[in-house]
């Protein structure tokens, strides 16, 4: 399979895997401001899964942008990350349904964990393939933003079952330390002798 192909493929689960969340997004069946306000919990469940999903595709990007091969454990590993990736709307819709009770919030951030652990195995597995650029590496690399949000995301799982809006705000916290964009990265990417 070539890049392109795998690039396509998982664009396109991507986009699925946002579609049927926002799908899950129903609206009052009032039409009052009360009614609107009493989804803030779906709400707020929606817009973190979907930075959560384009900090995924972002980086998923970044990493096949500087591969130049794909093998078989490349496709597994990559299958991998998305079966994770399609169970977000699962803990969204949970999570939102039951404003952030302990359970739903704590197997969201299981679901945090997951494929922060399965984007790891992909880019040791395009690391491992022939032929790969040295941009390869350092877009692969895990940097201080790729530990804090891991061990946040550890961390928010037992921390839900005693103070659920705490892991909310882990959440929170690394989602908004993900939109800053990693210059370095970028300037590897496009340098043309990378």
């Amino acid at each position: 399979m070539s890049k392109g192909r795998l690039e396509a493929f998982s664009d396109g689960v991507l986009a699925i895997v946002i579609t049927i969340m926002v799908l899950e997004f129903v609206p009052p069946s009032q039409p009052t401001l009360d009614a609107m306000f009493e989804l803030w919990p779906k709400f707020l469940s929606y817009v973190l899964s979907f930075a959560f999903l384009g900090i995924n595709w972002v980086n998923h990007h970044h990493l096949l942008q500087a591969a130049r091969t794909v093998t078989s454990s490349v496709l597994w590993t990559n299958m991998h990350l998305l079966f994770w990736l399609s169970l977000i709307p699962f803990a969204t819709a949970w999570m939102g349904e039951n404003s952030f009770a302990s359970i739903p919030v704590a197997v969201y951030g299981v679901l945090m964990v997951t494929p922060a652990i399965a984007y790891l195995l992909l880019a040791r597995a395009l690391l491992a393939a022939p032929h790969q650029p040295d941009a390869l590496a350092i877009a692969a690399s895990v940097n201080t933003k790729g530990y804090v949000s891991l061990f946040g995301y550890i961390a928010s799982v037992p921390i839900a079952l005693v103070l659920p809006l705490v892991s909310v705000a882990i959440f929170v916290v690394i989602a908004t330390i993900w939109v800053i964009p990693d210059r370095s990265i970028e300037r590897t990417l496009n340098d043309p002798h990378g």
